[in-house]
């Protein structure tokens, strides 16, 4: 029996000109794969390749990595960074890098659970308790001074905590450098926050959407 199947995905060439790559597959008891067709948005076709030609086509092209939240309700800081470390992101790696924040003694445990039925990694930030409240600059600071945290996860985690800094001042009547963060502020949220930098940077992501 003769039967069809086609599968669409979307891909970004290396001059950053997205392209959608359309491969058509016609099943029959001769034949299992006629070719694969490169279109763009319109449809116009760029090129055509047989099966055995396709992985030369794929160095000048790369897929994007796109994190999708479905969360109805929200979610926290350290439910999206056991998320991503469930994704398969290295607990030492986080680690690693949020101790080089000047944070020695921190300690990140994971632990599976089950939530509803739905299994999940959960998190655990150990760390000394502290009663400092910092402001902005104090906590990019701290991220500046990371040595083993690289620059694209830094730039991240300062723009988060930016953004959240002007919501902070918007709120509270003042001006960004006289946003005094407090529960932003506490370790357990600078690790949710820079980890989750971290594991998004390892997961090399480059959109996220909900």
């Amino acid at each position: 029996s003769a039967g069809k199947f086609s599968f669409s995905s979307v891909m970004k060439s290396s001059g950053g000109d997205d392209k959608q790559v359309a491969v058509g597959r016609q099943v029959t008891t001769n034949q299992v794969f006629t070719g694969t067709r490169f279109v763009d948005a319109q449809g116009e076709v760029l090129m055509n390749r047989r099966l055995g030609e396709f992985d030369s086509f794929c160095s000048i092209i790369r897929m994007t990595k796109t994190l999708h939240f479905d969360c109805l309700s929200g979610i926290s800081g350290d439910m999206t960074l056991g998320a991503l470390i469930d994704l398969g992101v290295s607990v030492d790696q986080i680690q690693q890098g949020l101790q080089s924040l000047n944070l020695p003694d921190l300690k990140l445990r994971t632990e599976e659970v089950k939530k509803c039925g739905f299994r999940a990694v959960q998190i655990h930030i150990d760390h000394p308790p502290e009663k400092a409240h910092r402001h902005l600059h104090h906590i990019d600071a701290m991220i500046d001074e990371a040595t083993e945290i690289n620059e694209s996860a830094k730039a991240l985690a300062k723009k988060i905590f930016l953004c959240v800094g002007e919501a902070e001042a918007k709120v509270h009547g003042c001006s960004l450098r006289k946003v005094h963060f407090h529960e932003v502020g506490a370790i357990d949220s600078i690790a949710d926050i820079v980890g989750v930098a971290i594991a998004i940077d390892a997961l090399d992501i480059e959109h996220a959407t909900s």
